[in-house]
């Protein structure tokens, strides 16, 4: 791999501006040289050169080496190109090189190289230097919090000895006590110095000054903090609980810091080996050897030269191996560097045999209703409305995650950081391959059970139906159940377990805090509302035991028609209690205003809903005014609240200034697919139909388009987010910290 790709390929996305423009030098470096072939050409005749070496002295097979002593006048000149120095600019070091050869021709382009050779160079010396800045800070927090940490320790250890008195236990007691030793010997020996260590304090006395963080972060917390005066602080309260909730946040707090001093790092030897490489290449190009002094300034500057980074890391290793890993150095580097995940040959071919087996499935389900000329008997209205909704639920979550693996794809493509953005640990994210795999194995098993139930008629001498081939549909949604609930480490737990997690709080909104991911995927349940009310098909069939008769008497009762409504209002309903969390915590009204959007998609779908089970011009008309007042309110945020499109003041009309697809054609399709896709629900209201499809095909049919709408903005609506990260250089997810000095409040507060 040539070094311009593996230098964008080990860029954090997020910094991308910060780093050195290496492409834009190499492209001045290549007028340089196209100038330099050009005069060459124009000052030698054709044949020339030809020529000349065959007359030219024979130099002999030995080489003969120069006398050392006696330096050649090439290398008197070697550093009469440039003159390479730093200046003082606005309290700044910058550094500035002067071209000594402007008079040669082509000077003034060599010149315009340095130029920005040096513009380049002091960007990432004071982005790097601004980075330093901020670790050294946040050190200086930790610090702080880790002090706090071993005061409560302490405390804690104390408590469980006075407790546990009357029954001792001589191992737990002498390892408290080596503990507490341990504890107190290093912390003695630890001073503070320049690079911000430990104070030497008494550990005890710090409780004194601290209060506890209240994150807000479950049920309980939060309704502690609705009725509180001072929602955001607790005392410290000694328990083994409050410890291992404080343990766990300055863990994950050390991982994360742990992860931006190596990205800092990487960032800055990454960008000096740019420097390096780029003159080199001017060195070849214009067979100088000015390399040779600018690299020494490079290598002497802050970028090149502090330690810093290195020292800081190294501190904050045997910190967390020390406090955190029991000591044990392989363990907790292990959860410091987690391995990044590898691509498998097994995942491709076990896609591709998927494939290759749905294909078979289609083919031989085509056939197979050919043959038996299934369309046009009788039973194909029952099936239609009997055992259709069954497996149209599959369809629906299949096309789902055939649409999310595209986004990753594109995601990938194109450099968004979806895995920061959703908040995945590193190396437990899915590949779009995975996620292919897992729903073409889903498709497998869900043709195979309607292969298997393709069977409508009666038994010939019984006339009874045979039951367990209508109990198909319901051991697939069992199977499909348990593989997401499974405890043991297969089937990507992890991401199973994620899901599950993101799920269980869209379900308990507003009680936990609202993150991205959790949005994100109540965005999508929005989305398949249709799928909400088969999985309702499948209680009220498989419970009310209409399979066992082939009836079909859930839509014509009054408890199913209640149930039909508030289904298909649940997700929205959580979307409006998280944009209410939201503003409970952010205090801004833009999801005031987003609470509304979900509102009124609630009263639409209602007012659909009545018109699909009861009809009545009256109904007909108040869902389609619902309905449209909705769809162009959610256009409207779509476009230009979660896509941030549609600017007419944008240097990309109509846009936004920052694009990721080069192609600006690509954003006007989408915005032109989704205002149609939202208008899907149009056929509910005009009755529309085909006499060549079934009405429950036309009402899975409205579905994928929302759910291939619903992808689509998944794509941009990432974008925008990544694009936002971008131009804060936020790379790195904020932990909140568990204790509160008195000293810092007030500071707050004086601020």
């Amino acid at each position: 791999m040539k070094f311009g790709k593996e230098f964008v390929a080990q860029m954090v996305p997020e910094w991308q501006k910060a780093y050195m423009n290496y492409n834009y030098l190499k492209t001045l470096l290549k007028e340089i040289l196209r100038l330099k072939q050009r005069n060459r050409q124009a000052a030698r005749p054709a044949g020339l050169e030809r020529a000349a070496t065959l007359y030219r002295a024979f130099s002999g097979l030995i080489q003969r080496q120069n006398n050392p002593t006696s330096p050649s006048r090439k290398d008197h000149n070697d550093n009469q190109f440039i003159l390479v120095s730093f200046v003082e600019e606005d309290g700044s070091e910058s550094l500035e090189t002067t071209f000594l050869k402007l008079a040669e021709e082509g000077g003034e382009w060599e010149q315009e190289f340095f130029r920005r050779l040096d513009y380049e160079f002091n960007k990432v010396d004071k982005f790097y230097r601004f980075k330093v800045q901020e670790l050294m800070a946040e050190a200086e927090n930790l610090t702080k919090q880790m002090n706090a940490l071993i005061a409560f320790r302490i405390k804690v250890n104390k408590l469980q000895g006075l407790l546990d008195s009357p029954l001792p236990s001589k191992s737990n007691d002498e390892k408290s006590d080596r503990q507490i030793n341990t504890i107190r010997e290093e912390n003695q020996e630890q001073e503070q110095d320049n690079n911000g260590g430990f104070k030497h304090v008494q550990l005890l006395e710090i409780l004194d000054h601290v209060k506890l963080k209240r994150t807000l972060e479950t049920p309980s917390e939060f309704i502690k903090g609705c009725v509180s005066v001072n929602p955001e602080e607790t005392e410290v309260t000694i328990s083994r609980e409050n410890l291992n909730k404080v343990e766990n946040q300055l863990k994950q707090a050390f991982i994360e810091y742990y992860r931006k001093i190596r990205h800092l790092k990487s960032y800055s030897f990454m960008n000096v080996l740019a420097f390096s490489k780029i003159m080199k290449k001017y060195d070849k190009i214009t067979s100088r050897k000015a390399s040779v002094s600018y690299i020494k300034m490079v290598d002497n500057s802050y970028l090149g030269s502090s330690d810093e980074v290195t020292k800081l890391m190294e501190r904050v290793e045997d910190a967390f191996i020390k406090y955190f890993s029991n000591s044990n150095r392989s363990k907790g580097m292990q959860i410091l560097r987690p391995k990044a995940k590898k691509e498998r040959h097994g995942i491709t071919f076990s896609l591709g045999f998927c494939f290759g087996c749905l294909i078979a499935l289609i083919i031989a389900l085509i056939f197979i209703i050919h043959a038996r000329d299934l369309l046009d008997k009788r039973e194909k209205n029952q099936y239609m409305k009997d055992i259709f909704p069954l497996y149209s639920f599959f369809a629906l979550i299949v096309l789902h995650m055939i649409t999310y693996a595209a986004n990753i794809y594109f995601w990938r493509r194109f450099r968004v950081n979806y895995p920061f953005i959703f908040g995945f640990n590193q190396g437990t994210e899915l590949g779009y391959r995975e996620v292919l795999l897992l729903g073409f194995c889903l498709s497998v098993l869900t043709l195979t059970s309607v292969l298997a139930n393709l069977d409508m008629e009666m038994d010939p001498e019984t006339h009874d139906y045979k039951t367990l081939t209508e109990l198909l549909p319901l051991g697939l949604v069992l199977l499909v159940i348990v593989i997401l609930i499974f405890p043991c480490n297969i089937i990507y737990r992890s991401s199973r377990f994620f899901f599950l997690r993101c799920l269980f709080h869209c379900i308990c909104a507003p009680l936990y805090k609202v993150t991205l991911q959790d949005f994100f995927l109540a965005e999508q349940l929005t989305s398949q509302v249709q799928a909400f009310r088969n999985l309702e098909f499948y209680i009220c069939r498989y419970g009310w035991g209409d399979y066992e008769s082939r009836e079909n008497t859930c839509r014509t009762n009054d408890v199913y028609k209640t149930f039909y409504f508030i289904v298909a209002v649940i997700p929205y309903m959580s979307r409006f209690l998280q944009c209410f969390r939201r503003l409970y915590e952010e205090r801004d009204t833009m999801h005031v205003c987003n609470g509304l959007n979900y509102f009124l998609t609630v009263v639409a779908i209602s007012t659909r809903t009545a018109y699909y089970l009861y009809k009545g011009m009256s109904w007909k008309i108040i869902s389609g005014i619902f309905s449209a007042i909705a769809a162009l309110y959610g256009t409207y945020w779509d476009l230009v609240v979660d896509w941030g499109l549609l600017q007419h003041k944008s240097k990309n009309r109509w846009l936004r200034d920052k694009l990721l697809i080069p192609s600006k054609t690509v954003y006007f399709v989408a915005m032109v697919l989704n205002v149609l896709l939202r208008f899907a629900w149009l056929q509910t209201v005009l009755d529309s139909q085909l006499s060549f499809l079934h009405s429950e095909t036309l009402i899975a049919i409205a579905a994928s388009l929302e759910v291939i709408r619903r992808g689509i903005w998944n794509f941009f609506r990432l974008e925008n987010e990544h694009l936002n990260n971008v131009g804060k250089y936020r790379a790195f997810k904020s932990v909140p910290l568990p204790f509160m000095y008195y000293e810092d409040e007030d500071e707050e507060k004086d601020e």
